[in-house]
């Protein structure tokens, strides 16, 4: 029998007597099933940041209990008797919660005192953007939650019997008071924005603290089950922050969702992310008229400011409190040890908060049509950075291509020229720096799709703004995967620019398209590696300022499936062993700048245990995380070089003349000129899409898009590179022109990272299954 969904086998800490609970509830629980033929089962909610959730199954009968944690506790909460009591006066008043049915006090039956409530079912999204729904649903999903939010500050407190659950006015300021008790009660470093923000709270209390309202504390999407099918609420979860105060406290909880720094969209799982620009999600400002309406009553917006960063000020406490009962070791979250990392962007953003006059979510329409909208953010960064290159690199390009013609044959030709450090120091002094990576740029992928784009005009611009391949893979997989010793060693360098890398995988001896064929082999000795193997079109090691590559390594001695046979090392350059062999030419060329394509061989080569990333199998896994945004960088790109062959192709078509008339007014060339626009047009669309996915839904959930891209994008920069090289003659297959190189660079994408062929069959394989489960779902 499947279990029940989002549940784990209970965690080893909050394990209980699972007998004695069934003989407790045998005794106490009308309607529970008396047969002992038939084992109580007992399985724990994988969600839930404070007081552990059960759900129970005995015979045809469910439930749900939560209980207090084991150990010791922060104050004042987990009171899970308040839980139990706002839950049946709200279920007496018809408000959608699950019936409560059983308390008890006794902790001599599993060590702490716990409720049990109805099991409700019905369907709970954990991902606030509702990306497995259309948009006019999730815009249904939103409404419904602000109205029954609506619905719950609706209630008179007195007619309930709940006039004594909160201590009446004043609830914003022992809100302030109790989130500052709390995290200073299980802070572990100081973070001076936290005691900024409380006092910046402490000194502008709204002058209307006086409400006295039903409010739940920490109203949002994952904590309601919504009906199976309609777009109605069944059931309000997690009660344990409720009490009487100010409604507008929940609201602005709901609302400071649109401002979530983006920083944080990859620390946390994602039930915590903004949800702004997301189609179909009601904007900020339709949300608080719905909830005006449901209420009959006007907003005071002027105090929302106030609320939002209380809001932010919660968050963080909560977070802090939520690490400090892991290292306690009695959180009931398995994610709990990420969210100290939380703690400082929350106050900071609250803080930013507070400065504000005039809120905004800062959304705004698509202009042109277009299907992916860039965050404000994106927008600002983009513009800044096609002025930097309007500026700085395009005029550069000059200068570039007289040092290469200098110093082809020589051994300079491996260095970068002067000036591109240059170009890297007033990119960075600007703040256009590792663009790529989301949790430093706080850029989503369709945002850095663009700028990606708008590099990929000029061959050197990615490296001015640290953006270059490989170094922007390594980087991510030790962002990801990498130990703090990794991180500080390697990562930091690479994120200053002041250290290069590459990247080790293809083998010349097995056809490695088929990645599993990899041979080059990982041995333990104490606490070493010893790794033996040839690589080539190893991207970057000619560098001289490559101090490492991560490489792909098969592990020696492992009977493991195919999938799990492969690590990923760290490996110095300077390593004994560590042979450069030859550079590669790609028809012809030489690829100075980005440091070549080498043959590199490993010779016994020995590195510290220490350097293995994630653990011994882990390499594919690895490899799927860095491939999926490395490959939107790839695609966008060249979609930008692509751009710079119709400039090139348009102009020349304009200057030049045969037979009486300018070549543009030959049809051919005419269609040609059409062609590659739409063929541009296509592959940025479906390239934006993936991005978009990826942002939504992460890289797994993108793969098919991704498969396509790769497909697509080069196919299409091809056509476009061909035209341009035809319409220029016999200059386009000069060094005069830029094509020539381009089209050898492009070509290579069509095997790297995969040939088309490999990619064409992961797309077929992916869309017969989407296929086969529309027709089961239609049976």
């Amino acid at each position: 029998m499947a279990s029940e969904p989002d549940t784990t086998e209970v965690r080893e800490r909050h394990r209980f007597d699972q007998g004695a609970l069934e003989r407790y509830l045998r005794q106490h629980l009308p309607g529970f099933p008396p047969q002992p033929s038939e084992a109580l089962t007992v399985r724990q909610y994988s969600s839930g940041q404070s007081n552990p959730t059960f759900y129970l199954k005995k015979g045809v009968r469910t439930y749900v209990l939560r209980k207090k944690p084991h150990g010791p506790l922060l104050p004042r909460a987990h009171k899970v008797d308040r839980e139990y009591q706002v839950q049946k006066a709200l279920f007496a008043s018809g408000f959608p919660v699950p019936e409560p049915l059983l308390y008890c006090n006794d902790s001599s039956v599993i060590g702490t005192e716990f409720y049990v409530m109805q099991h409700v079912q019905g369907r709970i999204f954990r991902n606030m953007a509702l990306p497995e729904v259309s948009p006019a649903e999730r815009s249904a999903l939103y409404v419904a939650l602000i109205e029954t939010l609506a619905r719950l500050h609706s209630f008179d407190v007195k007619s309930m019997g709940l006039q004594d659950y909160g201590r009446g006015p004043g609830y914003c300021k022992r809100q302030v008071s109790a989130w500052k008790r709390q995290y200073q009660a299980a802070t572990h470093t100081d973070i001076p924005a936290m005691n900024e923000l409380a006092e910046w709270l402490r000194n502008n209390i709204p002058a209307d603290d006086y409400e006295e309202k039903l409010v739940h504390g920490d109203f949002r999407l994952d904590n309601v089950i919504f009906h199976p099918r309609e777009a109605r609420i069944i059931a309000v979860l997690d009660w344990e922050l409720s009490t009487i105060g100010h409604p507008l406290a929940d609201l602005a909880y709901i609302l400071a969702f649109y401002l979530w720094p983006r920083t944080l969209a990859r620390v946390h799982t994602q039930n915590l992310q903004s949800i702004r620009g997301i189609a179909g999600i009601p904007s900020f400002e339709e949300l608080t008229m719905v909830y005006s309406r449901c209420r009959g009553t006007s907003i005071n917006l002027s105090n929302l400011n106030f609320f939002l960063s209380l809001s932010y000020f919660k968050l963080a406490s909560i977070s802090q409190g939520i690490y400090a009962r892991y290292n306690l070791g009695n959180s009931s979250a398995e994610t709990s040890s990420q969210y100290g990392k939380l703690v400082k962007p929350l106050a900071e953003t609250g803080l930013q908060l507070t400065k504000k006059t005039q809120l905004t979510t800062d959304i705004q329409p698509c202009s042109g049509g277009e299907l992916f909208c860039q965050s404000k953010e994106g927008r600002e960064v983009l513009q800044k950075v096609k002025e930097f290159m309007e500026k700085y690199v395009f005029p550069a390009e000059k200068e570039m291509v007289e040092y290469y013609a200098k110093t082809k044959h020589s051994p300079d030709a491996w260095k970068k020229p002067a000036v591109i450090e240059s170009l890297k120091a007033q990119a960075k002094a600007e703040g256009l720096w590792n663009l790529f990576l989301p949790a430093i740029s706080g850029l989503g992928q369709v945002d850095y799709a663009l700028i990606a784009e708008e590099t990929g005009k000029c061959y050197f611009a990615p490296e001015v703004f640290n953006c270059q391949a490989p170094d922007t893979g390594n980087m991510e997989v030790l962002h990801l995967y990498g130990t703090e010793e990794q991180k500080k060693q390697w990562l930091d360098p690479l994120l200053d620019g002041t250290i290069n890398s590459c990247f080790c995988m293809t083998e010349p001896d097995v056809a490695s398209s088929d990645a599993t064929n990899i041979q080059c082999s990982l041995q333990r000795d104490g606490d070493s590696y010893i790794i033996n193997g040839r690589k080539w079109w190893s991207s970057g090691a000619g560098n001289p300022n490559c101090k490492f590559a991560i490489v792909m390594v098969k592990d020696k001695n492992t009977s493991a499936s195919r999938y799990k046979q492969h690590s990923m090392i760290i490996v110095p350059m300077d390593t004994p062993g560590v042979k450069l062999v030859r550079p590669l030419s790609v028809f012809g060329y030489l690829d100075y700048f980005h440091g070549g394509h080498f043959e590199v061989h490993f010779n016994n080569v020995r590195v510290p245990a220490s350097n293995l990333i994630l653990g011994e199998g882990r390499g594919f896994e690895i490899a799927q995380g860095r491939l999926g945004p490395g490959r939107i960088h790839h695609c966008m790109r060249s979609i930008g070089a692509a751009e710079t062959a119709l400039r090139i192709l348009c102009e020349r078509a304009a200057q030049r003349t045969t037979f009486s008339k300018k070549l543009y007014h030959h049809e051919v060339v005419a269609h040609w000129i059409a062609e590659c626009r739409i063929a541009i047009e296509q592959a940025r669309l479906l390239t934006l899409k993936a991005a978009n996915k990826i942002d939504t839904l992460g890289s797994k959930e993108a793969r098919k898009e991704v498969a396509m891209i790769k497909v697509v994008a080069p196919r299409a920069v091809l056509k476009v590179i061909d035209c341009a090289i035809q319409v220029c003659g016999g200059a386009g297959f000069s060094e005069d022109f830029p094509l020539a190189q381009m089209f050898a660079h492009i070509r290579t994408l069509r095997v790297a990272d995969g040939p088309d062929e490999v990619h064409l069959s992961a797309i077929a394989k992916v869309e017969l299954l989407d296929q086969a489960k529309r027709l089961n779902a239609h049976l």
